[in-house]
């Protein structure tokens, strides 16, 4: 308190000098409308901008929430598009998709390898969440790999870039088809093999899944024609495929289970009996 004393003792001058001039103010703004107008609009505009940086900070802190919710409407919106029947031509699906029944679950991937001969993602989904081998996994613009191991709480992919990896694929242009494949050169490439030599091929045309398997439907989007040459044999074609994916950022994926899977597989396997 003896500090608060000496302080106002101290710059008593100054004190008063700053009470007189805020008692002129007053007089001033409650004397004309003028100067209490322009008052009254700097206040609410002072008022206005802390209550917009305040807004600004809450909203930011929301982001977190605001992205899973947005995230589980793809997810939605994504199984709703792989199961209704002459769906709108996009890169991410072609209007030639037939009806299927399909479920999506949204993951994230948890660890990604893209600079190896064989890579694997690791993604947050498992046993728990129903997830098993051979099932499809895809992002917002394009195809990522097929699930290869689970655990309870975790899987690998199978990625796009590895050697092992074989995806039927074919032109979105026309029915003919390929396998997809990766020579392991680099990260934003992958190969089309076994295209027959009459197709259409053209630099610029988009690469689709095949649709000639259970794990993926037909139509989802993979990339561009890069370049292509003539194999040996004469009778195919090799196309440089440029990924619609960077496969070195990849974050939320959607992973593709059909459900008529099994049915599809029993069938088939009595047919080669």
């Amino acid at each position: 308190m003896q500090q608060i004393f000496n302080f106002v003792i101290k710059n008593k001058t100054f004190l008063l000098f700053l009470l007189l001039l805020s008692i002129a103010l007053a007089l001033t703004i409650q004397s004309h409308s003028y100067h209490r107008s322009k008052f009254i609009n700097s206040a609410n505009g002072l008022t206005g901008g802390v209550y917009g940086i305040v807004n600004s900070i809450d909203k930011y802190f929301d982001l977190e929430s605001e992205n899973e919710t947005l995230s589980e409407e793809n997810r939605k919106l994504r199984e709703q598009l792989f199961n209704i029947q002459n769906t709108t031509d996009s890169v991410f699906i072609d209007k030639t998709y037939s009806k299927g029944n399909y479920k999506v679950i949204k993951g994230e991937v948890f660890k990604n390898s893209y600079s190896r001969t064989n890579n694997y993602l690791t993604i947050n989904k498992g046993k728990k969440d129903s997830i098993k081998q051979d099932l499809g996994v895809i992002t917002s613009k394009g195809i990522v790999g097929i699930i290869d191991n689970t655990s309870k709480n975790y899987a690998t992919v199978l990625s796009i870039l590895n050697k092992r990896s074989r995806i039927n694929s074919k032109l979105k242009s026309s029915n003919h088809i390929g396998s997809l494949t990766w020579n392991g050169a680099s990260p934003a490439f992958v190969q089309l093999i076994d295209v027959s030599k009459f197709a259409p091929v053209k630099v610029g045309d988009t690469i689709v899944t095949g649709g000639q398997s259970a794990i993926f439907p037909k139509g989802i989007g993979i990339g561009t024609i890069d370049s292509f040459v003539t194999d040996i044999s004469g009778d195919t074609y090799t196309i440089q495929v440029k990924l619609f994916n960077d496969m070195t950022n990849i974050g939320t994926i959607y992973i593709l289970e059909n459900l008529d899977k099994k049915e599809i597989k029993d069938l088939e396997n009595r047919s080669h009996e």
